[in-house]
């Protein structure tokens, strides 16, 4: 018997089953499932999926199995200082707030995650496998933090109300506008072409990319290779945090992309997940 672990199944079952009634895209089914067990939204479902074991789009379905820090309380006064608003590479703010004692999490789009701490300056979730990291200064107050997420380390720096604003508002028009940002299909048939190639350009992409793909190098090669050529590539709408969502269909099986470019056009977010 199928449960929520079985959600991406499910929701090709769906699909399969309204066919001839009605088209049914990837994400919309996707989100349907996730609602029909619950869920705010896939996101939510997919990572209790992470949590408790099973495998999500464009994860390894692996655990960690390494033991839960203890947690630790810390005075109001000291996470105080954390408070705050973080950019996340222009494509979302990350919302650091206290709520009860412990420090809360909110993403742009994406429900709160608490947080608990294991030392002065570094937190951990418990919903889905992640860290954070403050950077302090002398007095202790937060200048950045780093999010610990799948195998990378992602800073971000403090920013003030004013560059949030402009930072949600700017996602807001591209989740409205329901068009690719200039470049990202361009960008996109590069990089694929150097993954296949096992050169990517790695002065087109950030750091924080260039290092995830060096690292993920040989399972993207293989990811692409047992897809077989692409065949077509076309953009299937905006994301969340405002990235550009792309079906590209190979020869054997579709996969869909994400990818984002900064504001010098270097690739700031790409990830890949199967395609149903």
């Amino acid at each position: 018997m199928r449960d929520f672990r079985d959600a991406k199944a499910m929701a090709q079952t769906l699909r399969e089953a309204i066919k001839p009634k009605a088209e049914l895209t990837h994400s919309e089914s996707l989100e349907l499932i996730a609602k029909v067990l619950g869920c705010q939204n896939w996101n939510v479902l997919s990572a209790a999926v992470q949590s408790a074991g099973g495998s999500a789009p464009g994860s390894s379905g692996a655990r960690d199995d390494r033991s839960e820090p203890q947690e630790i309380r810390l005075d109001p006064e000291i996470l105080d200082r954390y408070v705050g608003l973080y950019e996340l590479a222009d494509h979302g703010v990350m919302t650091i707030s206290r709520e009860d004692g412990r420090l809360v999490s909110r993403l742009t789009g994406q429900p709160a995650v608490p947080l608990f701490a294991e030392s002065r300056t570094k937190f951990f979730a418990r919903i889905v496998n992640a860290q954070i990291s403050f950077v302090t200064d002398a007095a202790g107050a937060a200048q950045s933090l780093v999010l610990h997420q799948n195998g990378l380390d992602v800073p971000m720096p403090r920013i003030d109300a004013d560059a949030a604003r402009r930072i949600e508002h700017e996602i807001t028009e591209r989740l409205t506008s329901r068009r690719p940002s200039p470049g990202t299909q361009a960008a996109l048939h590069r990089l694929i072409d150097g993954i296949r190639n096992g050169q990517p350009s790695y002065d087109e992409m950030t750091e924080v990319v260039a290092d995830a793909t060096r690292q993920q190098l040989p399972a993207l090669q293989t990811e692409i290779s047992d897809a077989g050529p692409a065949r077509s590539i076309e953009f299937v709408g905006v994301g969340q945090g405002g990235v550009d969502v792309y079906l590209v269909q190979h020869l054997q099986r579709p996969l869909y992309w994400r990818i984002a470019l900064n504001a010098s056009g270097a690739i700031s977010t790409a990830w890949v997940s199967p395609g149903l």
